[in-house]
């Protein structure tokens, strides 16, 4: 028969409390124990004597007998000075996985692909062309847009210009609306 030092729940939904039993391993977690020999609560603070208490004379003749502790149990024993725990080390815990590190390559793939059109584009010829010819080519329902840059000479000029007319084009349309639905309104 295995016998292990580990922890039985008890207490309510979100407020745990747990009995540090004895207990056969294939028992269940919180099922048959031979003995208990402490309690621990999670909700108290962590420097609080309360939080883990047990018996060490019992802890001390069960670990003479060979019950084992979980690793929980055997924290809670290197703390108190009972029985000394190997650290673990897990180098990899904290390294992202191999989804991840597709993803962050795909991510950096296209960040390389955007630096270098940045580039190609900043080392091309800038064609320059007058403003008034531009606007000229250019029809009125695209230039909503407004470019961070310096606009050229008269550029601004172009602008209001643009959406003035734009402007104009609209309020004709909407007073012809306007007057249908008032017509509709007569008739009915």
């Amino acid at each position: 028969m295995a016998v292990a030092i580990r922890l039985s729940r008890g207490g309510n939904k979100r407020r745990p409390y747990y009995r540090i039993v004895v207990s056969d391993t294939r028992s269940p977690r919180d099922g048959k124990y031979l003995e208990q020999i402490g309690t621990y609560n999670p909700l108290l603070a962590k420097d609080d004597a309360a939080r883990v208490k047990f018996d060490e004379d019992r802890v001390r003749y069960w670990l003479g007998v060979g019950a084992q502790a979980t690793d929980r149990v055997a924290r809670f024993l290197d703390a108190a000075g009972i029985k000394e725990r190997a650290p673990r080390n897990n180098p990899k815990k904290a390294e992202p996985g191999e989804k991840a590190k597709e993803r962050a390559e795909e991510r950096a793939a296209k960040a390389a692909e955007a630096e270098e059109a940045a580039k190609a584009a900043a080392e091309a010829p800038a064609e320059e062309a007058p403003a008034e010819d531009v606007a000229a080519e250019t029809p009125t329902e695209e230039v909503t847009s407004v470019s961070s840059e310096e606009p050229a000479e008269g550029g601004e000029e172009v602008v209001e210009q643009a959406i003035e007319e734009q402007a104009a084009e609209e309020a004709p349309a909407e007073e012809a609306a306007a007057a249908e639905g008032s017509e509709e309104k007569t008739e009915g």
